[in-house]
């Protein structure tokens, strides 16, 4: 039983991957529809629902009394909320094979940030995959760059978008203790469906249109994306997500990123028929080298 338990962390990480790496594509789908806020609105507000239903029948507890709450706001600053703003416009501004691409680097920046905050000091071999990937991730810049018609702002949206995802990974990590990982899910898609929600209101009531503030859903593209989203990538992958950090040093968590970045790159060039070039095909080479040498290498550190 101890051994199968071993390898839970690990099953939850890949099915948590596999699920964010498809979101991107009902993302870029729904925001053809759908304005950015108000999508968010819709998918967190699924999300409490299906909380709350869960709540009610008592398959979830969620006991918030005589904590500490601001650390749970914390992490609901770091995401959904300010992740969740920068990804979504960012994918708007690019396409799901760019933004699977830069979300490989989280493990990059979450095992610099556990360098700072958590004192956990890479190796030298650590370092060169980092800088691996980091210089994959200018190339790619560079090279966007020079393209005529190219949206540099896309990609510093997605950049900062990873810098959000990996200081949710350490306080969710730094936190775990504090909160069950049920705990702190409840509270980001509370957070988030109110945050979201008040935006996408106010801009409708400002352009005079709230009473169809519902009909979105009307549009299976919308629906869909709002069920996927709201239920698969919000309650199930975040539980998955926190669960693995309950139990895993947030650098090998971080690892999994790089599953869903393949998973969004092929759904984006399969499904969607997005064009990828020679260079962002060197550069994802070079970010998801050093992704792997990255927590390969922080592994056998921790196994010594």
């Amino acid at each position: 039983m101890t051994e199968r338990k071993k390898y839970l962390p690990y099953l939850a990480g890949t099915g948590m991957a596999l699920i964010f790496g498809f979101s991107f594509l009902f993302t870029k789908e729904a925001l053809s529809e759908v304005g950015t806020f108000h999508l968010l609105g819709f998918r967190f507000g699924m999300a409490v629902m299906v909380l709350l239903i869960l709540k009610m029948a008592k398959v979830i507890k969620v006991e918030y009394e005589g904590k500490e709450l601001h650390k749970l706001v914390a992490i609901a600053l770091a995401q959904p909320v300010t992740y969740f703003i920068f990804e979504v416009f960012g994918i708007k501004l690019t396409n799901s094979s760019e933004a699977g691409m830069m979300i490989a680097l989280i493990p990059v920046v979450v095992t610099i940030l556990a360098t700072i905050f958590l004192k956990e000091l890479p190796s030298k071999t650590q370092v060169f995959f980092v800088g691996l990937s980091v210089i994959g991730a200018i190339f790619i810049i560079i090279m966007k760059s020079s393209e005529i018609g190219s949206n540099m702002i896309g990609i510093i949206v997605l950049l900062l978008a990873v810098l959000c995802a990996s200081v949710f990974n350490i306080l969710s990590r730094k936190y775990s203790t504090d909160f069950k990982p049920v705990e702190i899910t409840f509270a980001m898609m509370w957070i988030g469906a109110i945050t979201f929600n008040s935006i996408a209101i106010i801009q409708h009531l400002l352009n005079g249109e709230i009473s169809s503030y519902f009909v979105p859903l009307l549009n299976i593209k919308v629906f869909s994306a709002v069920i996927y989203l709201g239920v698969l990538s919000s309650v199930v992958a975040f539980f998955l997500v926190n669960y693995t950090l309950s139990k895993i040093e947030a650098s090998r968590s971080a690892v999994f990123a790089n599953l869903s970045s393949v998973t969004s790159i092929i759904a984006g060039i399969l499904i969607r028929h997005e064009p990828f070039y020679w260079y962002q095909i060197a550069g994802a080479v070079m970010i998801l080298s050093g992704v792997w040498g990255t927590n390969y290498f922080g592994s056998k550190v921790s196994e010594k």
